[in-house]
C-alpha cells in the first residue's frame, strides 16, 4: 500500500537540505577564516559567493517541491525529481462511478423508448391501485377492483378462474350506458339454469356504471355497484373503478392506448 505523507512530511527533507547546507557553509567559512591568516585574499571572495548561493540553493529546492505539497497526493522521491501518483483506490473509485453513471443513463434511455408519449394506464393487480399518466405526467391515481382468483366449478367438465390477465393491452372499443351481456359463470354464481346466448335474462343495466372500456376477451375496465368494496381483489377478472375516477380514465384514454396491467 502506497504511504501517504501530510505536508508536514513533504517539508521535512526541505528543512533537512536546508540545515545541511547550512551545516555544510557554516564549515566552510570556519575553513576559509582559518585561511584567511594565510590566504586573506581567497577569505574575501569565496565569503559574499557562499552567503548568495545558499538562499539561492533553498530556494530552488523548495520550488521543486511546490507542486507535490500543492497537491496533496502521493508522493514517491526519487534521486532527482519528485513523481506525483494519484491514490489507486481513488482511481477505482472514480471509475466504478463513471462506469455506474454511464449504465444508468443507457437504462434512463431505453426507458425512454418504451413510455408511451400519449395516455397510457397503469394497473396493479397486487394492490388493486391504478395511475393514469400522459407521457410522463402523472394524472390521476387511485385505487381499483381486480380479480379475486377464486375458481367456480359446474359439474365434471366447467370451472372458471376469476384473475386479472396480466400483460400490455390496448383499448379495443369504449362504451357509455353500458350493458353487461351475463356470461354463463354468472348464472352458474346464482345457482340459474344457462340460458340461450342470447336471451333477454343475459342483458343486465346499469351493473357497469356509466362507462366501459374494453380490453378483449370479454376484460373491461367499468365502474361498479359495490364502490365500498374498491381496493379489494373481488372481481371476476375485470378492473373496476369508482365513478370520477372511471370517468377521467374515459376521457383521457383513446382507442388504441395502451393498458400495462402487472
Amino acid at each position: 500500500m502506497n504511504k501517504q505523507f501530510t505536508e508536514i512530511d513533504l517539508l521535512k527533507p526541505i528543512l533537512q537540505l536546508k540545515n545541511g547546507l547550512i551545516i555544510w557553509v557554516t564549515k566552510k567559512i570556519t575553513f576559509l577564516k582559518n585561511l584567511d591568516h594565510i590566504y586573506p585574499r581567497y577569505f574575501r571572495i569565496f565569503l559574499p559567493l557562499l552567503c548568495a548561493v545558499t538562499p539561492v540553493a533553498v530556494l530552488l529546492v523548495y520550488i521543486a517541491f511546490l507542486p507535490a505539497i500543492q497537491e496533496g497526493g502521493n508522493i514517491f522521491l526519487t534521486s532527482h525529481h519528485p513523481v506525483i501518483i494519484k491514490d489507486s483506490a481513488d482511481n477505482e473509485n472514480v471509475d466504478a462511478m463513471v462506469a455506474r453513471q454511464k449504465n444508468i443513463g443507457k437504462l434512463q434511455r431505453a426507458l425512454n423508448k418504451l413510455t408511451p408519449s400519449s395516455s397510457y394506464l397503469l394497473i396493479n393487480t397486487s394492490e388493486n391501485k391504478f395511475q393514469l399518466y400522459s407521457g410522463k405526467k402523472l394524472i390521476r391515481e387511485g385505487i381499483c377492483s381486480t380479480g379475486s382468483y377464486t375458481m367456480l366449478v359446474s359439474g365434471e367438465n366447467k370451472k372458471w378462474i376469476f384473475k386479472t390477465p396480466k400483460g400490455i393491452f390496448r383499448i379495443r372499443d369504449k362504451k357509455t350506458s353500458p350493458v353487461w351481456k351475463k356470461p354463463d359463470w354468472a348464472f352458474v354464481e346464482e345457482g340459474l339454469p344457462i340460458p340461450p346466448p342470447n336471451h333477454d335474462s343475459r342483458f343486465e343495466y346499469g351493473t357497469l356504471g356509466d362507462y366501459a372500456l374494453s380490453l378483449g376477451d370479454g376484460y373491461m375496465i367499468h365502474g361498479t355497484l359495490y364502490q365500498r368494496f374498491l381496493g379489494l381483489p373481488v372481481t371476476h377478472g375485470c378492473v373496476r373503478l369508482g365513478d370520477d375516477d372511471l370517468e377521467k380514465v374515459y376521457h383521457t384514454l383513446s382507442i388504441g392506448s395502451k393498458v400495462y396491467i402487472f
